[in-house]
């Protein structure tokens, strides 16, 4: 077994920090996803409820899991859930990013998402102060990602989605297998 097994072969595994939707709140946003697709008569199959989150530090791509990196991300979740009181956000606005022909089309938000800039910097200063500074994101465009196309839609109105965000989640993602394993959860002040 190699020290750096991030550095064998192409990546296989994804380690991000990511908030979900409540079981309730992620239906919803799925019946959002299934109305605009018709409605801007876009073809690719929305995500399942489960799989809907937003992704708030994307840590790396790798071949294997990492082991210490792992530990220096579960250090920065323990200390930002020490920290941290629950907030909430509001998606008011569906769009498509331009990807060269595997747009995504996303769930974004205004005013309603000025909590999650300020807990996303503060994360970032708990993975930095956990030796992951340079897997900081630099640039954060919160979003919730709904479907996959090759078309393009221009941004939307939608009808308000709200909930409170009460943990943060270090997940585990098996490239190309969209399966999610939760390596982390930890609940925010009440």
């Amino acid at each position: 077994m190699s020290l750096f097994p991030e550095l064998d072969g192409p990546p296989s595994d994804r380690l991000f920090f990511g908030i979900f939707p409540e079981p309730a709140v992620a239906e919803t946003i799925a019946g959002r996803a299934r109305d605009l697709r018709g409605q801007l008569g876009l073809s690719g199959a929305p995500l399942t409820p489960d799989r809907l989150h937003v992704t708030l530090h994307h840590i790396g791509d790798y071949s294997g899991l990492p082991r210490g990196i792992v530990a220096q991300a579960l250090e920065a979740g323990a200390a930002i859930a020490q920290t941290a009181a629950a907030f909430g956000v509001t998606f008011d606005k569906a769009a498509s990013f331009n990807n060269r022909g595997n747009n995504p089309f996303v769930l974004q938000g205004g005013e309603g998402l000025a909590d999650l800039h300020g807990f996303q910097k503060a994360l970032g200063l708990a993975m930095a102060r956990a030796g992951l500074g340079k897997q900081v994101a630099k640039q954060f465009n919160p979003h919730v990602t709904l479907l996959y196309d090759r078309s393009l839609a221009p941004e939307t109105p939608v009808a308000p989605v709200s909930w409170t965000v009460s943990e943060v989640v270090l997940i585990h993602s098996l490239l190309g297998q969209t399966r999610h394993i939760v390596l982390g959860r930890w609940p925010l002040k009440a």
